[in-house]
């Protein structure tokens, strides 16, 4: 999440891997299984809101650009309320600017069609309301423009409020916020965050626990049983943290838990943070080569 030209492609990737993968998995029977009940055509006497969104689950199915913005515009014709058009006309954004309009847009729309004591009688379970994930996906993408654009501590504030709306996290937004409070070293706001999510076996949650801890502590017995739990979950980390293996390029496009691509697919992201950490990769190759004499 280091500042930088938009990459319109980067954000749809982006949202494609917060559909397909839970905990660093990749489920795809569920996510399938999941849309094939979410997307239907409009019924006949429909409302302008779901004929609308009926056009979006087209456009999402369409590989053409032109063709996805033009079914994207058609929905909003129907309804200027269709979060997930203004989501999709974000995505295919050139400039940042423009797509943190449409975003600031959908989340409006959104908020426009929920009712406002919903934010507080269903707070944590927003992804079970199927009526609240277009408000949901367009605001992680105003979150994460606006950190782009430099406006930290908005984006911290939405991505925080993401994650009280959605307890469970289906869009993956604890990772976009690990990797802000990395940049930002904030070590309080770290293991609180850490520690919201326990059960995550993922290795990019499991070594950066470990690094949070590193950071916070130093050599303690609990960033060093962090750290071994990190190896469990993924054992291939280490040797390109390390550089004694190469990141292969291009990197993968399909990751399994405890995988080498995994591993690859973490240190590619993750590498700046333990090279700005003081001594990390120094403790790190320490703790490597005490498992390797025992």
């Amino acid at each position: 999440m280091a500042r930088s030209k938009y990459n319109p492609q980067r954000q749809r990737e982006s949202r494609k891997s917060a559909r397909f993968q839970q905990n660093g998995e990749a489920d795809w029977e569920a996510w399938l299984d999941e849309l094939l009940q979410e997307v239907e055509l409009a019924p006949p006497g429909s409302t302008p809101l779901e004929q609308a969104q009926a056009l979006i689950y087209q456009a999402w199915h369409e590989p053409d650009r032109s063709r996805r913005l033009e079914l994207a515009r058609q929905a909003l014709d129907r309804s200027p309320d269709c979060a997930d058009a203004w989501v999709v006309l974000a995505e295919e954004a050139e400039e940042v600017a423009e797509a943190l309009r449409c975003y600031r847009e959908g989340v409006a729309a959104g908020e426009r069609v929920l009712p406002p004591a919903l934010f507080e009688q269903d707070c944590g379970c927003f992804w079970q309301i199927p009526e609240a994930r277009p408000y949901l996906r367009a605001r992680v993408g105003l979150a994460q423009c606006l950190w782009l654009l430099g406006e930290q501590e908005a984006a911290l504030e939405h991505f925080w409020e993401l994650l009280r709306l959605d307890a469970s996290d289906h869009l993956r937004v604890r990772y976009l916020l690990l990797e802000a409070l990395l940049i930002r070293n904030d070590l309080k706001a770290l293991r609180r965050l850490i520690d919201m999510y326990p059960d995550d076996e993922s290795a990019a949650w499991c070594y950066s626990r470990a690094l949070v801890l590193y950071r916070s502590e130093g050599n303690t017995l609990a960033a060093r049983q962090a750290l071994r739990e990190a190896r469990l979950a993924n054992p291939h980390v280490p040797d390109y943290l390390l550089g004694r293996k190469k990141l292969p390029r291009p990197l993968p496009e399909y990751i399994e838990p405890g995988s080498e691509e995994e591993a690859v697919d973490y240190v590619s992201v993750a590498l700046p943070y333990w090279k700005n950490t003081p001594g990390a990769l120094s403790w790190l190759r320490q703790q490597m080569a005490r498992v390797r004499c025992r």
